[in-house]
């Protein structure tokens, strides 16, 4: 992706607000997304917080989140950061996240699914295979669930994710903004982004990248977890 400079205000349109909860009430998504599809992910983020009134960003700590989450802290370093910690990362996981929450100072919010890791393996055993209903069920209880108590302590009107086109079949169909079915902005500003464009970042402004990662809802790198399927508009 080519992006134009950040920094270069473009006067985009305000979203307009409901008044009476907060949430953005309809959108010219087309429109928009036209708009932004060429800027700096720094600009989408400054232009999104310019207009939000709760925003909130979600991270998994995975290869390249430093990004999505320097570009974010960087421009509101009081943003809520939420990580669904399922109990599954690896080591390196866990000390590439403690890292980041130190040096970034960020306003972490920290939700884990109602039963441990250990307490999960004792009683069902290890991770279910992929694409049956037992892992249906267990994506739901270590991940979908605590997304979905976080998003309603947190009452979001706009959520910041890092996800990119190429990842997944099902993302080649979003876009940089996109309405989730309960009506929260979902903003990717990294969405247009390859691999190379998130390093080269990370290695400009000197941030790690942890390529040890495991995701058990996933397994595969290309598979989606479902966090983005079950709350998008059908």
């Amino acid at each position: 992706m080519t992006a134009l400079p950040s920094g270069i205000h473009v006067p985009y349109p305000s979203l307009p607000v409901n008044q009476n909860n907060n949430m953005p009430m309809t959108l010219d998504l087309e429109s928009l997304n036209r708009e932004l599809a060429n800027r700096h992910p720094a600009d989408i983020v400054a232009w999104t917080l310019e207009q939000a009134k709760n925003p909130v960003l979600t991270t998994n700590f995975g290869p390249h989140e430093a990004a999505i989450i320097h570009l974010c802290a960087s421009r509101k370093p009081d943003i809520p950061v939420v990580w669904i910690d399922s109990g599954y990362g690896t080591p390196a996981t866990y000390r590439f996240a403690h890292q980041l929450i130190q040096r970034l100072d960020l306003n972490i919010r920290i939700y884990h699914p109602r039963y441990s890791r250990a307490c999960r393996e004792a009683i069902y055993g290890g991770i279910p295979d992929v694409d049956t209903p037992t892992h249906d069920a267990f994506t739901h209880d270590v991940k979908l669930e605590p997304f979905q108590r976080a998003m309603a302590e947190a009452k979001p009107d706009v959520w910041l994710t890092a996800i990119r086109k190429e990842q997944t079949a099902f993302r080649q169909n979003l876009d940089i903004l996109t309405e989730t079915q309960n009506g929260i902005l979902r903003v990717a500003p990294v969405f247009y982004w390859s691999e190379l464009d998130l390093e080269e970042y990370l290695v400009e402004h000197d941030l790690p990248i942890e390529d040890d990662y495991f995701d058990p809802t996933k397994v595969l790198g290309n598979r989606e977890c479902g966090l983005h399927t079950s709350t998008s508009q059908t």
